[in-house]
């Protein structure tokens, strides 16, 4: 089991295990947000944290929810909004930096779609 969290610990994510591969995006709210998305079958990530610890922020074609924590304001992760769904993004970011040494980055050119 692999964890991950937001700065002050009110938002955790425990994933089956750590990521191959993580993306970077420069569509014009990843490059703002400053993450890695490391992508799970949601069944794979358990995300501990109070009721309404996080913040969604869903905006455009509205079939991504973006989360980040309300106390020290990190993104967390995303959902997908459709229910046929069947990944989700956890910020890498907030994995140990060790959990990443063997993976791959995926540059991904968001800013031209």
């Amino acid at each position: 089991m692999i964890d991950a969290s937001c700065h002050c610990g009110a938002v955790r994510l425990e994933i089956a295990r750590a990521p191959d591969t993580v993306t970077d995006c420069n569509c014009s709210i990843c490059r703002r947000l400053g993450t890695l998305w490391a992508y799970f079958r949601p069944d794979e990530v358990t995300v501990i944290a109070a009721r309404d610890a996080t913040a969604p922020y869903i905006w455009g074609d509205r079939v991504l929810a973006f989360h980040h924590c309300r106390l020290c304001g990190c993104t967390t992760h995303w959902r997908n909004l459709d229910p046929k769904g069947d990944r989700m993004g956890i910020n890498a970011r907030l994995l140990d930096p060790r959990g990443l040494e063997k993976a791959r980055v995926r540059k991904l050119e968001g800013a031209a779609a």
